[in-house]
């Protein structure tokens, strides 16, 4: 039989985890081509506090 874990461990656990995945957002970016006229798309992994700097850099 498992064992039963406390709701203190639990939190414990989840305190020690904290800066794991949700502090990251998936930002998507269009790039236009100049020789094509085309456009593509950027997709990366940020921090959320990064977000308004890869908006800002071409």
């Amino acid at each position: 039989m498992a064992k039963k874990v406390s709701k203190n461990s639990r939190i414990a656990q989840r305190a020690a985890n904290a800066g794991s995945g949700k502090d990251h957002v998936k930002v998507v970016k269009s790039v236009k081509d100049p020789i094509t006229g085309k456009y593509s798309y950027k997709e990366v992994i940020v921090h959320k506090d990064k977000v308004k700097d890869f908006f800002a850099s071409k």
